[in-house]
């Protein structure tokens, strides 16, 4: 049982080994007392005698007989050398333990070749410098640039442990609303696994050999030719909404990598003509996170309202259907 446990995640901690771990390798022990921190991290402060047992420094490997005292003096390093930037960032729920934002389309979540700046992290470290103790700036999963929506961002590394440990036992609640290609008759579930494309590398595929993957889908309404899906992700894969459409024969609108050439529908109204000519990203919006909080273990519901190229994108679809009439 932990013994001492400081508000924040630096300083010393100390937990009594209980009876029945005797026998066990030490690093094993650690971990499931201090499960907040990765293996790799409790691996670094047993070598550098930041982890003691009995007030001593020892092995990795070494048994444990039970009952004796562990130490550890909990010193965290920069995890980023990212540099923090004074970008606007819409906050939809901050507490001590997690911040949830609504992340604009346009913007990259992690800095990389040729986005160092101006990214989420870049604005993430500028609200709250402490991120940079945190692996990723706390970021516990990502939407791609062009997907709005909800993102929940962890503040301290027991929060961030909590929350991968959710993501990981699909835990975590998360809808989408997608605009698609083709009036869908009604909805259903895309289960075929991702991996990446075999020639194209910028690329994700339903492969045989990929890991799974599973999103459930329902019609919220339908077009003439299009449809709007409400998409709950079961797995999180990379691009896995983009990619369970395009197999289905029903891609995202204006969906770069997944959409292919643009389809008017026949006798489409000139307003939609341009929504759909003008329309740049995918029309896909992460709506609704919910997990449970990982300090009161309270289920935290969080939604990111419609952006309105969505909004106006669906009113052009709709004002189409009107125009065209019955049985179009």
């Amino acid at each position: 049982m932990t013994e001492t446990a400081p508000d924040d995640d630096t300083g010393a901690r100390s937990a009594r080994i209980p009876d029945h771990h005797a026998g066990r390798r030490f690093d094993a022990v650690l971990a499931e007392l201090f499960p907040e921190f990765s293996r790799s991290r409790l691996a670094e402060w047993i070598k550098s005698g930041d982890a003691l047992l009995d007030g001593r420094q020892v092995r990795p490997r070494e048994a444990v007989a039970g009952g004796e005292l562990v130490t550890l003096d909990v010193v965290l390093d920069e995890q980023t050398s990212d540099a923090p930037e004074d970008i606007p960032l819409t906050v939809l729920h901050e507490d001590a333990d997690v911040l949830v934002i609504d992340k604009p389309a346009g913007m990259v979540v992690h800095p990389g070749a040729g986005n160092r700046t101006g990214t989420l992290v870049n604005a993430l470290l500028f609200r709250d410098p402490a991120l940079a103790a945190l692996p990723r700036a706390g970021v516990v999963h990502r939407l791609d640039k062009d997907t709005s929506g909800v993102m929940v961002v962890a503040r301290t590394l027991q929060a961030h442990a909590a929350l991968v440990e959710q993501l990981s036992a699909r835990a975590v609640h998360r809808q989408y609303l997608a605009v698609v290609v083709g009036a869908l008759v009604s909805g259903g579930t895309a289960d075929g696994p991702i991996e990446r494309h075999p020639r194209d590398r910028l690329r994700m595929a339903v492969r045989e050999d990929g890991r799974d993957a599973v999103t459930h889908f329902r019609v919220r309404e339908r077009f003439r030719a299009h449809t709007a899906l409400e998409c709950r992700l079961e797995t999180g894969r990379t691009h896995q909404i983009r990619v369970h459409m395009q197999h289905l024969r029903h891609p995202i609108v204006g969906d770069p990598l997944y959409g292919g050439a643009l389809k008017l529908p026949k006798a489409a109204t000139d307003g939609l003509v341009a929504a759909l000519r003008g329309f740049r990203r995918q029309a896909l919006h992460a709506e609704t996170l919910e997990f449970r909080h990982p300090s009161t273990g309270e289920p935290l519901r969080v939604g990111a309202p419609v952006p309105e190229d969505m909004l106006e994108l669906m009113r052009q679809l709709r004002e189409d259907t009107r125009a065209a009439g019955p049985g179009r």
